[in-house]
């Protein structure tokens, strides 16, 4: 295993590019499955979660063929539709292959996911979905099974405990792409990546409207066919490099990025102190004068992500005042608080989704141990800013996440460097 090392103190200055986003292209290869001819796509991130992705598809006879940056699959000889526990327990987005394969082959059987350790994450929705399109649905020995003769369109809720899902509309979405008649989804998720799923559906061949809004109808096509397409903007990673030059008193220009997408943040960064230029693919950041405390509420797209959540802690554990973030989406959201109090951070947890963050001077190092991707940038950010050496062990589940994120900090002139750690938990 590796670890990080980083020396704490220098703001970071210059150029960042930022990498596709994993969120888009893991469900937008997994929709490879629902043509026979091929399809490339570029921006996509070299993340481990992509190749844990490619590994499932290639289970399944799927062959994929890189050139830098550019992926083409071709799902025309496909010799299984079983993805094996092996490879699904490794990432949950490994379950985007359940809709795809329904909808082409007629059955699909596939394990139940793993993935972060962000408490639970129920495939209910999912398989509600499904349902209602006409699958038959059975969960035995921890697999899903679905078969289906012909799937129909429906109007389907996708509504659950903590709002809607990102993950069930886009699996149901892409079912409903090779599906007969018309599907409505209501109370459908709106974030980017699945307007990003949608138009790549629409580019095979595909007809949905409504992407972005709580409504999506998606009249089923018969066959989709092949294409080229380009992966937005990784808006998580441009988020962290954000909150990353701010808690450092950066000066960062952040390239290729979609600031609509991000908008929430501004907002609040704005708030928090910072000055931000921005255009039609960079935002400038620049160092604040002065900061203030920030009360934020987590909650599905359009309001603040859940995954800038361990990342804007760091930030707020060093501003002064007392700052407040309330949790909507996952009840372990808060797995990086332990490690970052080992840094000195005043963090109070008044229930399992609140905290209250009383700013310090000073964190100093220590060493760290990552419990998830986001979790794991948290602690990166909280280690350039703290004095001395922190070392963060556990970071393959950055690398799940984020593409070569030391690499880009050191090119922004952080001290950061990724060792062996023979001494990994």
């Amino acid at each position: 295993m590796e670890k990080f090392i980083i020396k704490g103190g220098i703001p970071l200055r210059g150029n960042v590019k930022i990498s596709g986003a994993k969120n888009a292209a893991l469900p937008i290869i997994a929709a490879s499955l629902l043509t026979e001819e091929p399809v490339t796509l570029r921006r996509i991130p070299k993340v481990s979660d992509v190749f844990t992705m490619l590994n499932v598809l290639k289970t399944l006879g799927c062959k994929s063929y890189w050139k830098d940056d550019a992926l083409t699959l071709d799902a025309s000889n496909i010799i299984s539709t079983e993805a094996p526990y092996e490879l699904i327990k490794k990432m949950r987005a490994s379950y985007y292959v359940l809709g795809p394969l329904v909808a082409r082959f007629n059955e699909a059987k596939v394990a139940l996911p793993g993935g972060c350790a962000l408490g639970s994450r129920p495939v209910d929705l999912h398989i509600k979905g499904l349902k209602t399109l006409g699958a038959k649905v059975e969960i035995k020995h921890g697999y899903v099974t679905c078969k289906a003769k012909n799937l129909e369109g429906k109007r389907i809720m996708l509504k659950g405990q903590h709002g809607t899902s990102v993950g069930a509309t886009i699996n149901v979405m892409m079912a409903a792409s090779l599906s007969k008649g018309v599907t409505k989804i209501e109370e459908a998720a709106m974030e980017p990546e699945v307007v990003d799923v949608a138009n790549f559906l629409n580019r095979c061949g595909g007809k949905i409207e409504g992407m972005g809004t709580p409504i999506i109808e998606i009249e089923g096509r018969k066959k989709l066919k092949g294409t080229e397409y380009s992966i937005i903007p990784d808006r998580i990673e441009t988020g962290t490099l954000l909150i990353a030059s701010a808690i450092t008193k950066g000066n960062v220009i952040v390239k290729k990025c979609n600031p609509e997408h991000n908008r929430v943040l501004i907002h609040l960064l704005k708030e928090y102190g910072v000055e931000i230029q921005e255009g039609k693919d960079y935002l400038n950041i620049c160092p604040p004068k002065t900061v203030k405390p920030l009360s934020i509420q987590v909650g599905p797209y359009p309001s603040f992500s859940t995954d800038l959540q361990p990342p804007m802690i760091s930030l707020l554990s060093v501003t002064p005042g007392n700052s407040t973030i309330v949790e909507t989406i996952f009840e372990n959201r808060f797995m990086h608080v332990p490690e970052l109090i080992r840094l000195g951070a005043d963090i109070n947890m008044i229930d399992r989704y609140t905290a209250v963050i009383k700013g310090v001077k000073q964190l100093s190092g220590a060493p760290l141990m990552a419990s998830d991707i986001r979790a794991s940038a948290a602690l990166i950010l909280a280690g350039l800013v703290a004095k001395g050496e922190t070392h963060i062990s556990r970071i393959y589940h950055t690398d799940r996440g984020y593409e070569h994120i030391e690499k880009k900090l050191t090119r922004l002139g952080a001290r950061i460097e990724r060792v062996s750690d023979p001494d990994a938990p």
